[in-house]
């Protein structure tokens, strides 16, 4: 069975592209490119992980060659009209990126690099002013949806580019997204995708507390969740992980860890801006609260764990 969903893709230019991180979401993300179409160069640090997509990708129709795996992030990018890239975190994107081996040093003028990972908004500005400086183009564009979107191609991508560059790339992420969208220049991506997480983060403990609450009170919160799912209380959140949390289930979707990632880049540009996040900053503590349960690799809606 493959990792990604069957799905019908918009008709589009056909490039060589670079996808740099085969994780959960990369690994499906390039999948669906090879599966539009697009000739995929692929990088990973794992190799091993890399075989694997091959394996399963490779016989995927493309006009312009065969798919193929690089030995490093700059042989992935050589020759590439667009390189995505999408990894841990603000170190791991420098790792790929910069130096004699990074994706900057073998990419050809007037290339594209697509960052889908969530990063501070202050590297994908650092990165934007490098690549312009080489005559390349940058995009940060961190991703929503989870696994489960980057395996159906419905990922919601935003962006923060130039506007001929965002033109240039909206087509082919659509391989992967129902939704890619420009917020402004460099770093507006990466500021969205952190209201985003302040979204998320009070979403779930506000549902944790809910069901936890209703659990005490003796009510069958299945039959509870199926109600008021119809009316205001109704979220992505609720039903997608309402079920789930009834059920004590954790063990998939966003790690705890990812999201403190996520809300220490928060926190640290609310410092900078000056805006006030109380209710951010407590959930993070309540997800340390998680990790210290041993609940590092758990789901985002694990939070309801310190309730019971």
């Amino acid at each position: 069975m493959s990792s990604i969903a069957h799905k019908t893709y918009e008709p589009s230019p056909v490039y060589s592209v670079a996808f740099l991180g085969l994780g959960v979401m990369g690994y499906c993300m390039a999948g669906h490119l090879a599966r539009a179409g697009h000739q995929v160069s692929v990088f990973n640090r794992t190799a091993a992980k890399a075989v694997t997509w091959l394996d399963e990708f490779g016989g995927s129709p493309s006009r312009l060659g065969s798919h193929a795996i690089a030995a490093s992030p700059r042989e992935a990018a050589h020759n590439a009209d667009i390189v995505f890239c999408c990894v841990g975190n603000d170190a791991d994107v420098r790792s790929v990126v910069l130096g004699e081996s990074g994706a900057f040093a073998g990419m050809k003028p007037g290339a594209i690099f697509v960052d889908h990972t969530t990063t501070s908004a202050d590297l994908a500005r650092e990165l934007s002013v490098l690549a312009h400086a080489r005559g390349l183009q940058f995009v940060d564009a961190p991703v929503s949806g989870g696994q489960a979107g980057a395996q159906n191609g419905l990922l919601t991508v935003m962006c923060g580019a130039d506007n001929d560059a965002f033109e240039s790339i909206k087509p082919v992420a659509l391989s992967f997204a129902r939704a890619v969208t420009l917020l402004g220049g460099a770093g507006s991506g990466q500021l969205a995708k952190m209201v985003n997480q302040i979204c998320i983060a009070g979403l779930v403990q506000g549902l944790s507390e809910a069901i936890a609450f209703g659990q005490k009170s003796g009510l069958d919160m299945l039959q509870v969740l199926e109600v008021i799912g119809k009316g205001a209380a109704q979220s992505w959140q609720m039903d997608n992980r309402g079920k789930t949390m009834v059920a004590d289930q954790f063990d998939f979707g966003f790690a705890v860890d990812w999201m403190r990632k996520d809300l220490g880049l928060v926190l640290d540009e609310a410092k900078r801006n000056g805006a006030r996040l109380p209710i951010t900053a407590l959930v993070d503590q309540f997800y340390a609260d998680v990790q210290a349960m041993g609940g590092a690799r758990w789901d985002t809606s694990s939070l309801i764990k310190r309730l019971k």
